[in-house]
Parts: C-alpha cells; sequence; structure tokens
C-alpha cells in the first residue's frame, strides 16, 4: 500500500513537472507567429495531462464515507 502511494505521488510529481514545463513551451510559441498545429497538440497534451493529475490526486484522497 505505502509503495504503490510512492509511486503515484512519484508519477504526480512527473505530470506536474511536464504539465508546466508545457506551460513555459506553450506561452514561448503564443508569443511568436509558430505553427498552429504545434501549438493545438501541445494544448491537447496539457490538457490530457490536467486530466491525469486529477485523477491521480483523487486516488491519492481516502475514501471518506459520511
Amino acid at each position: 500500500m505505502l509503495a504503490e502511494r510512492d509511486s503515484l505521488l512519484r508519477r504526480l510529481h512527473e505530470l506536474r513537472s511536464e504539465h508546466r514545463d508545457l506551460d513555459t513551451v506553450i506561452a514561448r510559441l503564443e508569443d511568436s507567429l509558430h505553427d498552429q498545429l504545434q501549438l493545438q497538440r501541445l494544448k491537447k497534451r496539457k490538457l490530457k495531462l490536467k486530466d491525469e493529475i486529477a485523477w491521480l490526486e483523487s486516488r491519492l484522497v481516502p475514501d471518506i464515507i459520511a
């Protein structure tokens, strides 16, 4: 159980880091007039990462029965 939690936390850290990196790359591409298709793909990847991050965070929060 603890090993699984550590694994999830490591993966969450990796995803958050990639998400931040994409923020930087997207901001730079938006400032200049680069390939719009590439920009669109990066934004889709960023959204996918956001969904994965949310899923992992929900796995890490214990179920509380009200």
